[in-house]
């Protein structure tokens, strides 16, 4: 018998475009009430607390690659859930690189957590213990009852760009992180029932400069590659986040997906859940 509920709740959804309405990214794939968070993105913590999550259950975070819209808010997620509730380390896995970030934001806190621990405030040593782990295409993390298999997308020069696929027990979600159009993502995601895909809008970036073209098309997918990817993988849905329209309406990237793909398409919101 299995009584696991698994909900996805989008923390923010948006891009390095400072837009009000959409925090940086990050999700959480909650599962018996324990959050895993994808990406740390600016507001995180904010909107985790919106979202109607203790700081005691941040603990868990997976990260993509360590482009700043996706870990600007990784020091925000480290000190604010450690001075406001959190009791234990926060344990985190990302691309190699990820361990030397980790351990510059510590040095850049040095003093705060100096005065924190050692200056008469009540605090939580572990609180601030982080536990990097970093993977490759190919490892796989259990924690629980859930799996999380980590695997390579094309994000232009990144070296280290994951995608994660978690299989909860009663869902089969995968994460595409920042990609372009990959074959190694239809392999992970073939059959899933959510998947969660960044997209950009092709008939705008058609409008850009051509040194622009060549940088979202080897770094994003657009929405005619998202809809031709999703119709070979044929998730029960299709959930866009980090949507780069380039003045274009959001409805114009549905449009594009439409063109090869009929199944279940959202545009996920900030604290969405589904």
């Amino acid at each position: 018998h299995n009584s696991r509920v698994t909900q996805i709740v989008f923390l923010g959804t948006g891009t390095p475009n400072p837009d009000p309405r959409r925090q940086g990214p990050a999700l959480a794939i909650v599962v018996d009430e324990q959050p895993y968070m994808v990406d740390c993105g600016p507001g995180v913590v904010r909107q985790a607390a919106a979202a109607g999550f203790a700081m005691k259950t941040l603990t868990h975070v997976f990260i993509t690659h360590l482009h700043s819209d996706h870990t600007l808010g990784y020091p925000d997620l480290i000190f604010t859930p450690a001075v406001t509730g959190r009791h234990a380390p926060l344990n985190v896995w990302g691309p190699p690189g990820t361990q030397t970030m980790t351990d510059a934001i510590l040095s850049a806190w040095s003093e705060d957590m100096d005065v924190r621990l050692k200056g008469g405030e009540p605090s939580i040593p572990e609180a601030y213990e982080v536990r990097v782990n970093e993977v490759v295409d190919g490892d796989f993390i259990v924690i629980g009852g859930t799996r999380v298999t980590p695997f390579t997308v094309n994000h232009g020069a990144w070296k280290h760009a994951l995608g994660y696929q978690f299989e909860t027990g009663d869902r089969s979600i995968v994460v595409s992180g920042d990609t372009a159009y990959t074959e190694n993502l239809i392999r992970h995601a073939q059959g899933c029932n959510v998947l969660i895909h960044e997209v950009c809008s092709a008939k705008g970036l058609a409008s850009r400069e051509p040194e622009w073209q060549r940088y979202h098309g080897a770094y994003h997918t657009t929405g005619l590659d998202l809809g031709r990817l999703a119709a070979i993988v044929q998730p029960e849905l299709l959930i866009l986040h980090h949507m780069l329209p380039f003045g274009q309406p959001e409805a114009q990237i549905v449009e594009e997906i439409r063109e090869n793909f009929e199944g279940p398409v959202i545009a996920a919101e900030d604290l969405g859940i589904y």
